[in-house]
């Protein structure tokens, strides 16, 4: 288990949408294309299993990414991600048409991010995430920088915060030891 700032707790306890860049979040930033032209991308299985934690916690998780990926789409389709927003090179707008359509105020939302596209909504939302493998300065536009790299756990750590500030990370692991 990590062990979270009380601050950074005290902002995810407010959480109801998790907001992800997918490149160097969701993915350790690497993207390998084959000689047909197909895009290939490696996904953490614990990061999913994250993901469904979180949505089994009532915390909507959403996809905002720069680039169109349709692996994403598949992926996003497997873990009942909804709210899939790609090819975003502005992120801004994005993510304000959000806010509107979920009736979410700044401070209701996490996002994780690793380069500069990423800095105009880390700086906006309650809770910022970086990633150790972020782009420089990145991370110095957050509150919480993850001990998981991107695409090796990341996200389930996130998660995991999010569910440790709501008081539901223990209650959850007691149901799955439970089985």
């Amino acid at each position: 288990m990590f062990k979270f700032p009380p601050e950074v707790l005290k902002r995810a306890e407010k959480v109801k949408l998790l907001l992800l860049d997918v490149d160097g979040v969701l993915t350790d930033g690497g993207i390998i294309i084959t000689g047909e032209g197909e895009e290939i991308k490696i996904f953490s299985v614990l990061d999913g299993m994250g993901i469904k934690l979180l949505q089994k916690a009532g915390v909507e998780v959403g996809i905002l990414s720069g680039r169109f990926s349709p692996v994403m789409k598949h992926r996003s389709r497997e873990l009942g991600i909804d709210l899939l927003y790609q090819g975003e090179l502005a992120k801004v707008p994005a993510f304000e048409r959000i806010l509107k359509e979920k009736g979410l105020k700044e401070e209701e939302v996490a996002y994780a991010g690793d380069d500069w596209l990423d800095i105009p909504i880390l700086k906006r939302v309650g809770l910022a995430i970086g990633v150790p493998n972020a782009w420089p300065p990145v991370n110095n536009y957050v509150h919480y920088v993850t001990k998981k790299e991107g695409g090796k756990g990341a996200v389930r750590e996130i998660c995991d915060l999010i569910l440790t500030a709501k008081g539901l990370w223990k209650k959850f692991l007691q149901e799955y030891l439970s089985l």
